[in-house]
């Protein structure tokens, strides 16, 4: 029967005919154009991009190197190019509340031009003021406003005046103060002549004085009215004469946009306020002599020039956005601040717009993964999506974070198609959990892993490689490296029929592999330079198998290869390390006897055996019981255990040797040690696939070849993993010459009569087995071993 289950070299890899890639090198060939045997993928991302009604977001899954990410930007920029170009957004001062900016919506066309309207506006502002102050007009008016004031001020001080002559009294005034002076004979006293006068004068001057001082304090009593009435009058003055010198300038910016309603009436709040803006700013004349040019002009950008979030060309299309680092601020903005003497300030000029802002009106690409993992980040892009707003805040504001003042924008509109991109086990958690998930994202764009290999995708995959060459620059590859490239990429899908889908890890290898051409001066990449590139990768990341294989070859870690023992078998194992797995030989080993403990798995009894390995074992004894315990009880105690493994196990992939190992202790029959064994069983016996099958052969060949090859060695797998057997060249050539076999089996017997080289023996229509075959000698020891129960009972 080991004639009937040994596979022969050509079923150990794939194999391409010349008819299939008719070809001398890829040179030969045209590049590909889009993405390679995702027919699926590409129709649901064209119903995705067609489907305008709400809640059809998109998400993209599959897994990472699949080309999922590169594919949908390029035909989201292909498409969005033929849609509508959206309008742009900006941010411009509130006058009445700048703690609340408006926004104000402009064609692409329009935005540019309102941006340099309102630059000329500053530059005619600043040429206008103050020079429109000093006109002669101005002047002239200016001065009336002033005599009038100064009429009031000088009567009340000549009525005054007039009353202190009388009483020979003196008044005298300068810029701050007015004073009362004692006279005699026309001349003013001093304190020497006034110290000279009688008593009698001297009081009597005093009385005097003192009610000129009260008739003074009456009769500018008017004054701050009088000081108000020519303020009022002067400010009257200049707002009319600004507002006069203003119209002109703002008049051809409204002829320019008169078909926007919104941006007209920000003109109109413009001009309303722009009277004392520039008072305060041009005018002051305090400020006026202190405050260069470019302050000035700095002051009136900073409130008048648009904030544009968005920028647009026109006819450019809808807008594609990726945002590789999706944080609250990337993507809905963030409001910026400066200190001033030590406070926080902001202002509308410091609103930052977010990705939000720039994909408005087309596209906005994010990585599922980054977007959960950012706080506030999920939650506030679902609400956005829902109300169809974009609120600019700050979370920081509302926690707490942030004491200070802050804006408040006015809401965007938002016209958004959201395109997440992520693991399937991502979509699925978030279908599961997220209510709102469901509603929003209902179309879903799902990458295979793996595609057929048939004809048309096998030359598409060549293809393909010639557009990656001419991309990057890399040189051509001749037929034979095309070919081990295809065996690579099946190597990866762990199938001889399908390519893998996992596109990045094949061009890695493919820069690799013109690396190493340059370095040997070659013109094309062959076969030899992908296969040194595969063997240097495994150089790099193979330092723990090799030190693994150390022990192996110092017997520190106990494996045999040849000979025969009862209750041992080499089972095989797969260890992944990062980007790289290896397989690995262990051995198993099982101890039968008397008792009712029935089959024990050591691994799991001290918590090392996880739950699949322990499902394994458990199998074998409702195997050991349907097949040979029909007629009596089983009552044995078996052991099985991995020997000098010190991690956690887990798989079932051991099941099979795991069976055979503990009929060879049950019947005391020997197991060639020149063979490995790895595949799950069921409970009737029949043989089951399992992962890794490549690596673990190739595991077990390392081991055997290194410690020399007798002609006899081989592994035994499922049958059901032939297909998946992509094996090394130096396994293909030793199976070739016939120093080393590979067996697929379908059923544990199968197992059994290459391992114990005996016959397993049939069951007949009784259900009885052949006497001394493997079978009837199990149901022959079970049946003593539960005799030695009952005696023991009685």
């Amino acid at each position: 029967m080991s004639q009937d289950t040994q596979l022969q070299p050509e079923k150990l890899c794939l194999s391409v005919s010349e008819s299939q890639l008719n070809f001398t090198s890829t040179a030969d060939l045209d590049e590909f154009q889009g993405v390679l045997g995702q027919d699926r993928a590409v129709n649901a991302i064209q119903f995705g991009v067609a489907m305008n009604r709400p809640g059809y977001n998109i998400f993209v899954m599959g897994d990472t190197g699949t080309g999922r990410s590169s594919y949908v930007k390029d035909y989201l920029k292909s498409e969005a190019k033929r849609q509508h170009t959206p309008n742009v957004w900006c941010y411009v001062n509130n006058f009445k509340n700048p703690r609340e900016p408006k926004a104000l919506e402009l064609m692409p066309e329009q935005a540019s031009q309102f941006k340099e309207r309102i630059a000329t506006l500053i530059d005619q502002l600043l040429a206008t003021f103050p020079a429109a102050l000093e006109h002669p007009a101005y002047q002239q008016k200016k001065s009336a406003i002033d005599y009038v004031f100064n009429r009031k001020y000088d009567r009340a001080i000549e009525t005054v005046e007039r009353e202190a002559h009388k009483r020979g009294v003196a008044l005298y005034r300068d810029a701050t103060t007015i004073s009362f002076t004692p006279m005699r004979d026309g001349k003013a006293l001093d304190e020497t002549e006034f110290a000279q006068l009688s008593e009698d004068e001297r009081e009597t001057f005093h009385d005097d004085i003192g009610e000129l001082e009260q008739m003074l304090s009456e009769q500018l009593a008017e004054l701050p009215q009088w000081k108000r009435e020519s303020s009022d009058s002067l400010r009257q003055l200049n707002q009319t004469t600004i507002k006069d010198a203003i119209a002109p300038l703002l008049n051809p910016i409204r002829d320019d946009f008169h078909e926007q309603s919104a941006l007209i009436a920000y003109l109109d709040e413009m001009e309303e306020h722009l009277p004392r803006l520039v008072l305060e700013e041009l005018v002051e004349e305090k400020l006026l002599e202190l405050r260069e040019e470019y302050v000035k002009r700095s002051s009136m950008e900073e409130s008048l020039m648009p904030n544009f979030a968005t920028r647009h060309e026109s006819d450019s299309g809808a807008p594609v956005v990726y945002e590789p680092h999706p944080s609250y601020g990337n993507l809905f903005g963030r409001i910026e601040y400066a200190s001033d003497q030590g406070a926080l300030v902001t202002n509308f000029q410091r609103i930052c717009a977010g990705a939000l802002h720039k994909a408005n009106g087309g596209y906005l690409i994010l990585d599922a993964e980054k977007v959960l993992s950012e706080p506030w980040v999920w939650d506030a892009l679902k609400r956005s999506l829902q109300s169809k707003q974009l609120k600019l805040d700050s979370p920081y504001s509302e926690m707490g974070l942030i004491n200070t003042t802050s804006l408040l924008p006015e809401l965007i509109p938002l016209d958004v198609k959201l395109v997440l991109i992520g693991s399937r086990q991502i979509y699925y958690l978030l279908q599961e959990y997220d209510e709102d998930f469901k509603r929003l994202f209902r179309a879903v764009v799902d990458f295979d892993s793996d595609l057929p290999l048939n004809d048309d995708n096998l030359l598409g995959y060549a293809r393909l490689l010639k557009s990656r060459t001419n991309e990057q620059g890399y040189a051509d590859l001749s037929r034979d490296a095309v070919v081990r490239m295809v065996q690579f990429s099946a190597r990866l899908a762990e199938q001889q029929d399908v390519i893998s889908a996992r596109i990045g890890e094949q061009f890695d290898l493919l820069a690799e592999a013109d690396f190493l051409r340059q370095l040997a001066g070659d013109d094309v990449i062959d076969r030899l330079h992908l296969d040194r590139a595969i063997a240097a990768k495994q150089e790099r990341t193979g330092r723990v198998y090799d030190k693994l294989f150390e022990q192996m070859m110092d017997g520190t870690v106990l494996l045999e290869t040849q000979s025969e023992a009862i209750g041992k078998i080499n089972g095989l194992t797969v260890m992944a390390l990062g980007d790289t797995s290896f397989g690995s030989p262990a051995r198993i080993t099982t101890t039968v006897y008397p008792g009712s403990k029935g089959v024990v798995d050591i691994e799991r009894e001290v918590s090392l055996g996880q739950a699949i390995h322990s499902k394994g074992v458990m199998i074998l004894s409702g195997f050991l019981g349907n097949r040979y315990a029909q007629k009596f009880p089983l009552a044995i105690s078996a052991h099985i255990a991995m020997e000098q493994s010190y991690g956690y196990i887990d798989g079932d992939s051991a099941s099979l040797g795991e069976l055979v190992c503990l009929i060879s202790a049950l019947i005391h029959s020997p197991i060639d040690q020149s063979y490995a064994i790895t595949g799950s069983v069921n409970q009737y016996g029949e043989v089951q696939a399992i992962g890794g099958v490549n690596e673990k052969i190739e595991g077990f060949f390392r081991l055997c070849k290194a410690r020399g090859l007798t002609g006899n060695q081989g592994v035994i797998i499922p049958a059901s993993n032939a297909n998946n057997l992509l094996l090394k060249q130096e396994v293909l050539d030793a199976a070739a010459a016939g120093e080393f076999s590979v067996y697929a089996v379908s059923h544990v017997d199968q197992a059994i009569e290459i391992l114990l080289n005996r016959e397993a023996g049939v069951a007949d229509a009784d259900g009885d087995f052949p006497e001394g075959s493997v079978n009837g000698d199990i149901i022959k020891r079970l049946e003593e071993i539960s005799k030695m129960g009952e005696k023991k009972s009685d």
